[in-house]
């Protein structure tokens, strides 16, 4: 079962993500960030690759997307807050 981050947790598990440009939002416990691509195209592929992990993991972002950017927010909605999926996720995000 999907359990909330520590506080131990969260030093470890979101520093490194906090240092790759994504941010906290306090208000909504979640972890936001903004990529860019070189067109609409480029940007909706890269959101495919990302609904396919996402469907895999059963861990769904939620995410806007206009023209060659892409916001995208991560939260586990079922914890009411962060867990190690969102940090997971951001990982592959980056890396897509």
């Amino acid at each position: 079962m999907t359990e909330k981050l520590s506080d131990t947790g969260r030093a470890t598990m979101l520093a490194p993500l906090l240092e790759n440009g994504w941010s906290m939002n306090k208000a909504e416990d979640s972890l936001c960030k903004t990529f860019e691509f070189a067109d609409f195209t480029e940007a909706f592929g890269w959101m495919t690759r990302a609904a396919l992990w996402a469907e895999k993991w059963n861990h769904h972002p939620d995410w806007r997307n206009v023209y060659k950017t892409v916001e995208v927010c991560l939260t586990t909605h079922d914890v009411g807050g962060l867990s190690a999926l969102d940090a997971k996720l951001a990982r592959k995000l980056d890396s897509l």
